[in-house]
């Protein structure tokens, strides 16, 4: 399984993020329904509250104006608000014929509040009576009153609605927030080594994580027990053999010395080159256990190391080799690179593959190792390449060469496919990049890239 996240139906932070926003939207939305009604009330008993005081102020006149355009002016109290007086009887309880501007009302209401047609429009009417029998009715529209009231209830809820959406934006943010610590545990695991084992920082975790912290970090610890007891086993096994080896390799060459026929030469022959094999095996399974188990524990000991070195102790082994199938071997550049690690890892990094480089490399064939550092913008590395005039190795293989005992069939040689498995574990190990491709005289090209070391 890869490390990216699933669907986002099934995405924890998604759906706490959803239901809390969901929640957020529909208590708003409950309040906001509940605040709108309950504020349209309140501004509909305002507005009765209004036009009891204004009837409360024209029930005190002594006298109805006495013409009729007298009555009209005063008529309209707000227009605006369509708050409008009507007089429907004078002194005495006489009623007064509505010859002005509608809405009529007729003296036969009852005192207090009503709503009434007048027409054909529905008008909320306070009818008062004082003591000389003068009755005022003090009206306003029925369909103002409903749109001041929704205006104002409006303007009450509108805090609230522009509230929920900003609250739910910050619960997603929040939550987001919240499960920033499990991405940087993904992180943290994505780039560990194979050869990390120690445990995971659990501190600035959520405490309900840690459970889950801790068995992974038990499992790590099952694991690298299993991994450390195979290990040790393959370099228990591989030390054991090699003493029955040997014997068997001082018993081979002292029947070699003895007279035998052709036949069984040729069959002493290859029981030599097989135990010759088998020899190179044991030692690359020790190699490849001595720098795993210390890949598994320090790191290096930081040391600067000159490349150039490694390589030329290296060469004094390796140029008989060359030698004896006239390869022309040869280090190209002058420079001298510090990196970082131990001198033995370094050496035997550089010896695996130039060692490769000759015996893939046909009878007088090329091998060529250059040295250089690049500076660049992707910071300081001292680059190795080992160019070789060989058959190469296809595109398609090139990643699964790294593998333990996996080899390319039909290249002719014999090997145990270890060396490269060796090589990319120190390369890990010292925290180089390396990668395969074409060298310009047609075989492999090996680029290795170490992190620069400064020199004290």
């Amino acid at each position: 399984m890869d490390g990216r996240e699933g669907p986002l139906a099934s995405s924890l932070r998604f759906r706490l993020s959803a239901w809390i926003s969901a929640t957020i939207l529909l208590g708003a939305f409950a309040a906001g329904a509940r605040s709108y009604v309950d504020a349209t009330e309140d501004a509909h008993r305002l507005q009765d509250v209004q036009l009891r005081q204004i009837g409360q102020i024209i029930g005190k006149l002594d006298a109805v104006p006495a013409s009729p355009q007298a009555r009209a002016r005063a008529g309209d109290i707000d227009f605006d608000a369509r708050i409008v007086l009507r007089f429907i009887a004078g002194e005495g309880g006489r009623p007064i014929l509505c010859n002005g501007p509608p809405p009529c009302f007729s003296d036969e209401l009852a005192d207090g509040l009503q709503t009434v047609d007048s027409g054909g429009e529905q008008w909320r009417v306070y009818v008062r009576t004082n003591d000389k029998g003068i009755r005022a009715a003090v009206a306003q529209q029925t369909a103002m009153r409903d749109a001041i009231a929704r205006g104002d209830a409006a303007r009450t809820v509108m805090p609230l609605l522009v509230l929920a959406p900003l609250l739910a934006l910050l619960v997603t943010i929040l939550v987001r927030l919240m499960f920033r610590p499990l991405r940087t545990l993904t992180a943290q695991l994505g780039a560990r080594q194979e050869h990390e084992t120690g445990d995971l920082e659990r501190s600035a975790l959520p405490s309900e994580v840690w459970p889950f912290v801790a068995e992974i970090n038990r499992l790590i610890a099952r694991t690298a027990r299993t991994i450390a007891r195979q290990r040790r086993f393959i370099a228990d096994a591989a030390h054991e053999l090699r003493s029955p080896m040997t014997a068997m390799s001082l018993q081979a060459e002292r029947l070699a010395a003895s007279e035998m026929s052709p036949e069984a030469r040729t069959r002493l022959d290859a029981l030599s080159a097989g135990i010759g094999r088998t020899r190179i095996l044991l030692d690359q399974l020790l190699t490849l256990a001595r720098i795993q188990e210390a890949a598994a524990g320090e790191s290096g000991d930081g040391a600067a190391v000159s490349l150039k070195r490694a390589i030329l102790e290296c060469l004094e082994d390796l140029v008989p080799l060359a030698e004896a199938k006239g390869i022309d071997l040869g280090v190209v550049g002058d420079a001298d690179p510090l990196v970082a690690g131990p001198l033995v890892d370094l050496k035997t990094l550089v010896k695996n593959l130039i060692d490769n480089a000759i015996r893939y490399t046909p009878p007088g064939g090329r091998v060529d190792i250059r040295v250089g550092v690049d500076a660049g913008p992707a910071g300081r590395w001292a680059d190795l390449h080992v160019e070789d005039s060989g058959p190469g190795i296809p595109a398609a293989e090139r990643a699964r060469v790294f593998d333990a005992f996996y080899r390319v069939l039909g290249n002719g040689q014999i090997g145990s496919g270890l060396g490269l498995a060796i090589t990319g574990t120190i390369a890990a190990r010292l925290g180089a990049k390396i990668a395969l491709g074409d060298a310009p005289q047609g075989g492999l090209d090996v680029h290795v890239r170490f992190p620069l070391q400064d020199a004290d």
